[in-house]
């Protein structure tokens, strides 16, 4: 593990680093907020999930999430969306497959499957990482994320019940098998065999949980997405057939940008704390 970067940020450290991924099989970056807490006790670790096109840089110069986090004592975890480099055919074709575009999901098809094994990285890898160098309680973690991110949120955390405290997301794909972004990934990724999608998608996965995290979802009713690829309200009726604790804003007004992101970031981190404990 090698610094890429180490910024003063409300009296902690925004810091970048990049190591080599054993299940990527490549070199990733990902960011880390130290508070000021953290350079005297151990934190809980919040980790946050970018969406498409997206690099480990977008939340952390973006969002404003070092104040909020630096407020409650959180360490934040903010890794790239894909592997880099690895120059797969059709890698860099479209902006939402391939690079900048890694679903959070355990690719099965090739070319993809060597590298494009995100959802091990987020799952596993990465959290290992974030234990042996960083003062985090691991018992004590959160996970959140905005549009691709923001359904990998959900999926992992639906996935891995008991892993985290506290989830939430920003506009998230919540149905990725019904919509295009979603289908488009899953039959590249996972093969054309629709059965297989159902272990990714929030909308299924909120059904067999027995854990009933509450969620919080921030949707703005100006995304020019949220019609075609976000639908919030397929993921709502799930929650509601099994009474699964959803908290669904519609923000008046709002698009789909950092704009958005940044001007309700401080209510997700207080949703996090509160589940998470301040420090």
């Amino acid at each position: 593990m090698t610094s890429v970067s180490r910024n003063r940020s409300f009296d902690g450290w925004q810091n970048v680093y990049r190591h080599y991924s054993q299940v990527l099989n490549c070199q990733m970056n990902f960011g880390v907020y130290l508070p000021p807490q953290a350079e005297s006790q151990s934190c809980p670790v919040l980790y946050w999930l970018s969406g498409l096109t997206c690099t480990e840089q977008n939340f952390i110069t973006k969002a404003g999430a070092q104040q909020y986090a630096a407020k409650y004592g959180l360490i934040v975890v903010a890794p790239d969306t894909s592997p880099r480099g690895c120059n797969l055919p059709g890698e860099e074709e479209s902006w939402d497959l391939g690079t900048g575009a890694g679903f959070y999901v355990n690719a099965t098809q090739m070319p993809w499957a060597k590298h494009y094994r995100m959802y091990d990285y987020v799952v596993s890898e990465l959290p290992q990482v974030i234990a042996a160098n960083f003062p985090v309680l691991s018992d004590r973690r959160g996970i959140f994320g905005h549009s691709m991110g923001g359904y990998g949120a959900l999926a992992i955390a639906l996935k891995n019940p008991g892993m985290f405290k506290s989830i939430s997301a920003f506009a998230p794909i919540v149905a990725p098998s019904q919509v295009p972004w979603g289908q488009k990934a899953f039959r590249n990724y996972l093969g054309d065999n629709e059965s297989d999608w159902i272990g990714y998608d929030p909308t299924y996965l909120v059904k067999l949980t027995s854990e009933r995290l509450p969620i919080l979802i921030d949707q703005g009713d100006a995304d020019q997405f949220l019609e075609e690829q976000l639908r919030p309200d397929i993921f709502a009726k799930a929650c509601a057939e099994v009474n699964h604790p959803l908290t669904l804003r519609q923000q008046l007004g709002y698009d789909h940008s950092y704009y958005f992101i940044a001007s309700f970031i401080g209510d997700h981190f207080a949703h996090h704390a509160a589940a998470l404990g301040k420090v």
